[in-house]
């Protein structure tokens, strides 16, 4: 093979865009473009964001579709920052075709982008989410009857270091001089003041501390160990189809029991909106049942779902003989919970919750990119996973119509079919030398290959497989 060596040259003045290379980026997006084309998704943004922009004057704006878009492929790409998102859609020409940008024409930067986001309100974000939600409702892709309900954690844009005390603002470094002092150390130094907050106890109360910059981020202890600054996302996705219904984003220092409130009511108000369009195909008997983990378990939850008529599959900590004096209405609602359970429905049900409630979290936050926020505030974030989530759903209906939701499953689909045409090529060879070595075992000793039932049309050959009997004709 030679060699061939890297050489400087000047480009043609003219280059037609047929010539120009394409990747299978470019049928993915062309397959979301589709859709979305299909369903009058920029008319729809553009109505709804109309307020925000001036109709005469002002500064060269970022269309709404076009904005819309570069968020989705957020997620697409996983990429977690605005920054990369324009980077990224500036450097490809398939992202540049899936914006309806010329080749010519410049790409919005990231402070576009996020100037952007911060005009267009939550709600408009919500609105999108719920369009999604509605699409996904139309293509027959939203069961509503069994409901799980998840949460994880979203690592904020705030650092532990620069937290300060709620009541008098001081910096934590401070905070400990000061208690150094005030136990007769007039200078303490770094020593000290670690030996003397490593005796305090319950030293990162989110009741005295805070961040100055995102007041809305929680200290609280991640799944890897560390303790740091976070937000909680939950959602709530069809147990079914697996989409996500609704989501929400809340503070880490709420604990399970308390979130799912906020969540499920988030859910009922979505189920609603799409119950209202009569073009969506939803059932009558719509957020009936709930499945959840352990940590959703407690008396109020089970006797709040059993007041609303929902039948919970929740499983059930292992707390020991229980005392139910004077509680019969809890008793009730545990006990039938347990019945539930333990049904083979209910196994079922808490089988699939890997599926359905964890892997959104896998596409969503590792490989769509959303575990590490680099907003601030919770509305800011909540815009980002709701459109991140969008992304998700949107991603179903390609995987329902298509077969891969993302532009890495498809390029890994040519190297299946390749994979899966050298296995069919292999398998027709195999038979074929098998068929060719039996015709000439026979045609040397015609008594070797006599069935043992001459009756039957069909004889077996050494290696176990059925083939035509040699005594009648092919």
């Amino acid at each position: 093979m030679g060699m061939g060596r890297r050489k400087d040259r000047q480009e043609t003045l003219w280059v037609a865009t047929a010539e120009l290379p394409r990747t299978a980026g470019h049928v993915f997006y062309e397959r979301v473009n589709r859709i979305l084309n299909e369903t009058n998704f920029d008319r729809f943004v553009e109505d709804a964001c109309e307020k925000f922009y001036a109709a005469v004057m002002g500064r060269p704006s970022l269309a709404p579709g076009r904005y819309f878009r570069m968020l989705l492929v957020g997620y697409f790409e996983g990429i977690d920052s605005e920054r990369g998102i324009a980077w990224r859609c500036a450097d490809s020409l398939s992202l540049r075709e899936f914006l309806g940008l010329g080749l010519s024409d410049a790409v919005a930067d990231h402070s576009t982008v996020s100037r952007t986001r911060r005009l267009i309100d939550l709600e408009t974000h919500g609105k999108v989410f719920s369009w999604m939600l509605g699409v996904l409702a139309s293509e027959g892709l939203i069961d509503g009857k069994t409901v799980g309900v998840d949460a994880s954690t979203l690592e904020a844009n705030a650092a532990m270091r620069t937290i300060v005390r709620r009541d008098t603002g001081e910096a934590y470094n401070e905070f400990l001089t000061r208690l150094a002092q005030a136990s007769g150390i007039e200078t303490p130094t770094q020593a000290e003041r670690a030996r003397l907050d490593r005796k305090r106890t319950k030293k990162g109360s989110n009741k005295e501390w805070e961040h100055p910059h995102d007041p809305d981020a929680r200290i609280t202890k991640m799944k890897d160990g560390r303790t740091d600054l976070a937000h909680k996302v939950a959602h709530a996705a069809d147990m079914k189809t697996g989409a996500i219904l609704a989501v929400t984003v809340q503070g880490t220092d709420q604990g399970d029991t308390t979130t799912i409130k906020e969540t499920m009511i988030e859910a009922a108000r979505q189920m609603e909106t799409l119950a209202a369009d009569p073009e969506s195909k939803l059932r009558d008997d719509c957020l009936s049942e709930i499945v959840a983990d352990k940590g959703y378990h407690s008396n109020d939850t089970l006797t709040g779902f059993r007041d609303l008529n929902m039948r919970s599959y929740i499983s059930e900590p292992d707390r020991g003989r229980r005392n139910w004096k004077g509680k019969p209405d809890e008793q009730k609602a545990v006990y039938a919970n347990r019945r539930r359970i333990r049904g083979e429905r209910g196994k079922r049900l808490l089988r699939q919750r890997g599926l359905m409630l964890e892997q959104p979290f896998a596409h969503t936050l590792e490989t769509g990119a959303m575990r590490r926020v680099h907003l601030r505030h919770r509305d800011n974030i909540l815009k980002r996973v709701l459109i991140q989530y969008a992304a998700l759903n949107l991603s179903l209906i390609l995987r329902n119509n298509f077969g891969n939701g993302t532009p890495r499953g498809l390029q890994g689909q040519h190297v299946t079919a390749l994979f899966t045409l050298i296995l069919l090529w292999s398998h027709y060879a195999t038979l074929s030398f098998d068929r060719h070595r039996s015709r000439n075992d026979f045609a040397a000793d015609p008594s070797r290959n006599t069935p043992v039932n001459s009756g039957s049309k069909y004889a077996t050959s050494a290696t176990g497989c059925q083939g035509p009997s040699v005594l009648s004709p092919p």
